[in-house]
Parts: structure tokens; sequence; C-alpha cells
């Protein structure tokens, strides 16, 4: 086969990595692709919202199965063009990837459908967002109703707070037309959790449950980012919880999008708080999440590409899913000053000091004459697997230790929640 994925950073390059495996997989290209990327596959300089040069490139280069990483290019309806062009893709249409590109629409759906989720109301008038904290208990969350590259989220403790952040997305336009809409939700109090589930619009296979970091500061402080790092399993979802959250939050919300007309293929994400009244919704996603790809890809035994045809063909129900028992860690090292203002072209010394349990994704890297340099925020993630949490902890921060650029800033602490949690 020759596969197409699309996009560049370490969700994409964990993919590759995963894919190449597969005795399926003859070619791999990737658009746009990066540094690490270059090395396992023919990188294309196809931006991912230009989905008439991918659908060209995909003629040209007679490719089997597309990939789609980002959920830019899924909300745009690349899906959709590309069917009509008679090429086989992995992901959700542009109607089902609402459920991602618009958090209005997502939480109307689970009020709908009784999915869990936290009380909210949304506004597109600042005033009346104002008059809605006056009358309303902090703490507050602040959400832009559309895509903000895992950003677009403000936790307010106070009112003052909340004003700010009020002025900050309606008025000031922080995060563009993605704050035209914004959506206040009571603050749910708990400890988050990843679930992802891959479906083919009927039948469903769910990964391990994973744990990401999201605040950029050691003890889950200071403002959101893309995700810091991740671990699976999560000792937090047992498997009771699992059950529940199919039950009760996957297939309610797979049904519902059907009943819409809007029928779901491709990884159904979703963001946990796992509170004293049980798992209500944070948000859905319509794509593999980073960095929590990494350890679950990490940790999968059986054919990734055999995943993906099945669900592209409605044959999910024959696949079988196989995990290796012990856990996986990914640690994600920074740019300095991310997620705010940062410098790219920083070399990275140290990328060869890998072994057979540790693999470098590469997010923000570009190659250079001189070598891999940084050109992004979240740079690398430094992922890897063991028999117990510990060991895997151990081997990655041993091997971040060993990397190094300038600026560069990665958390101590990713993993410490789970080993407090098997400790007890």
């Amino acid at each position: 086969m020759n596969v197409l994925v699309i996009g560049g950073g370490g969700r994409e390059h964990a993919i590759i990595w995963k894919i190449a495996q597969s005795p399926k997989v003859d070619k791999i290209y990737c658009a746009p692709g990066n540094g690490g990327i270059s090395k396992m596959a023919s990188c294309v300089d196809i931006g991912i919202t230009d989905i008439k040069g991918l659908i060209s490139f995909a003629r040209k280069k007679k490719i089997d199965l597309t990939i789609v990483g980002p959920e830019l290019p899924l909300t745009l309806g690349i899906v959709d063009k590309f069917q009509e062009n008679d090429l086989r893709i992995f992901g959700p249409t542009g109607k089902a990837a609402e459920l991602e590109g618009s958090k209005a629409f997502a939480k109307g759906l689970m009020e709908k459908y009784n999915i869990p989720t936290a009380a909210y109301e949304t506004f597109t008038d600042s005033d009346k967002a104002v008059a809605y904290v006056h009358a309303h208990e902090p703490p507050f969350v602040l959400k832009a109703d559309g895509l903000a590259a895992g950003k677009g989220v403000i936790i307010c403790q106070n009112r003052a707070q909340a004003f700010n952040g009020i002025e900050q997305i309606l008025k000031d336009k922080a995060f563009g037309e993605a704050g035209a809409k914004l959506v206040i939700e009571d603050f749910l109090q708990g400890e988050e959790v990843s679930i992802l589930a891959i479906t083919d619009g009927e039948d469903m296979v769910i990964l391990p449950p994973a744990q990401d970091h999201k605040a950029i500061f050691e003890g889950d402080e200071g403002p959101n980012t893309g995700g810091m790092g991740a671990y699976a399993p999560a000792p937090l979802a047992d498997e009771k919880l699992m059950k529940h959250v199919e039950h009760s939050l996957l297939r309610p919300m797979l049904d519902g999008l059907k009943a819409e007309g809007r029928p779901y293929k491709g990884v159904l994400y979703a963001g946990l708080m796992i509170t004293p009244a049980g798992p209500k919704v944070l948000e859905f996603n319509c794509r593999f999440g980073d960095p929590e790809t990494q350890p679950l890809l990490a940790l999968m035994e059986s054919d990734l590409i055999e995943l993906f045809e099945a669900v592209v063909d409605g044959n999910l129900s024959d696949y079988e899913l196989k995990i290796a028992k012990g856990y996986a860690i990914c640690v994600v090292m920074a740019s300095g000053g991310y997620p705010g203002a940062y410098e790219k072209g920083k070399a990275i010394i140290g990328l060869d000091c890998n072994d057979d349990d540790t693999m470098i994704f590469h997010a923000g890297t570009a190659a250079k004459a001189k070598g891999i340099v940084t050109s992004g925020g979240r740079v690398l993630g430094i992922t890897g697997t063991g028999k117990t949490l510990q060991q895997c902890m151990q081997k990655v921060y041993e091997t971040v230790s060993k990397i190094t650029f300038d600026g560069a800033y990665y958390r101590r602490d990713i993993g410490q929640k789970a080993l407090h949690r098997l400790r007890k």
C-alpha cells in the first residue's frame, strides 16, 4: 500500500512509526511532516488545509489510504472531498467533525442525548456573559467555541478573572474567529482522563485510558498548552468505569450523531473529568490526541493499518485489538517561553540516544543542513514502555536528560499522579 499521513506533529510521527511496522505498507508520504518524520517517510510540502493539493497528490502517487492527523482539515470537510474523488481516507466527515469544531454544538448534543457534562451557557455578547458571571458563583471555565489548538480554555477562580477572560475572548479576539462565540461552564472538581474509541459508525474498539498534562508547569500550574506529557493506562479508569463510559457516554454520542444525520467514522476522543458524581465530558475531539497517541501506540501490538482499513470499510467487528501489558509514558520537551512566544531554529543535541524501549517522536522540528533544529512550541515527545510505570518513567527521563537545545523545558512530574494512585 501507498499511505499518506496528513500533519506534521508528534502524533503524526507516532502514527507513521506504527504503520511502518505493517507488512501491508510499502511507501509512506507525509504532508507536510517534520525533521523526524523525514527519516521514516517522504515529506511533501503541502499544507494541511490545501485540500485540492492533497487530492491531486493522492491521485498522482496512487495513494491507497490517507490518514488525517489534525482536527482542522477534518472540520473543513477533507474526508467528504476525498470520498467524492473515490479516495479512501480515515476520519469523520465535516458534519461529524463539528463535534470538535464547535464546543457549543457539542454541548447541545450532550444535553439532547443525556450525556453527563458541566452546566453551561453560550454567548456572543460580552455584556450578557458578564451578567451571567455576576449571577453565578465562581469558579468558571471559559471556552472559545472554535478550534484553538488546545489553548482556548481559561479557568477562572473568581469573577475578576472571568471578566478579564470574557474581554480577552469576545472583545480582544485572543483566539481569533474561534472565539466569536463563548461557552461558559461550571468548573468540575476531579481528575482528568482521556478515552479514545475507534469506530466505523456501528462498532467500536476502545484504547487504554490515558492521562494528559495540559498545564505548562509541574503540579498542573500555569496556562494550558497542547499537552506536556501523557501516560497509559491511567489507573484512575478501572474496568468498571471504562464500561460505564462506553455505555453512558461514547455509545449515546455515536448513536446521537447517527440520528442527527452525521454518521461518525474515525477516532471518537472523550476528554473526561472523573467527579465524585461520576465521569462527565469536558470535550469530544474528532482525532487522535497529542500527546496521548504516543504512549497508546507504543502499547499497541496489533496492526494499526488494519484498524484504519476496518474503519474505512465498515468491518470493525472483525478486528482484534491487542494491547501489550505494562505502561507507556510520553514526556514533551518544549521551547522556552511556550505556550507564549518562543524562538525557533535552535540546534537539538542528543537525538541518537534512544534504545529499543524508547522512541523520540518529533513534534516541532525541521531538518536543516546543520542538522535537526526546533521549529515549534512542543519540540519532542520522548516515549517509552516498561513492565511497571516507574520503570518506563525512569527510562524516559534518562533519555530526556541526554537531549538538549537552547531553552529546552519539560515537566518533571509526568506519571506522578498514577504512581501515587498505584501505591495507594
